[in-house]
């Protein structure tokens, strides 16, 4: 495994750690539907997503949350690039398109 997609999974567990440790019922429930979206097919796991739009993001993953829009799965990834500067990146969850990129 490459050293960048280590330092994003382990951002992505440190995320996943304080959340589940802060007692939000909201996170386990996310990742409940997380988990049987992607055993049903309708999603692809994170690490497939990661994958896919690595050289399409313009800096390091530090934030990833699972939502529904109008229907659809979407990823969304916070990414900051090596300027500071923080955006959010919706992916469909199922492609792994990126659908759009804001800066926030």
């Amino acid at each position: 495994m490459c050293l960048r997609l280590r330092r994003v999974c382990a951002l992505i567990l440190v995320a996943v750690l304080l959340a589940a440790s802060s007692g939000l019922p909201a996170f386990a429930h996310d990742h409940d539907d997380a988990r049987r979206a992607v055993e049903a097919g309708e999603i692809r796991p994170l690490t497939d997503i990661l994958n896919i739009v690595r050289g399409k993001l313009p800096g390091d993953v530090v934030g990833v949350k699972l939502e529904r829009e109008a229907g659809a799965w979407l990823y969304e990834l916070r990414v900051v690039d090596d300027k500071g500067r923080l955006f959010e990146i919706h992916v469909d969850a199922r492609s792994g398109e990126v659908e759009r990129t804001k800066e926030k």
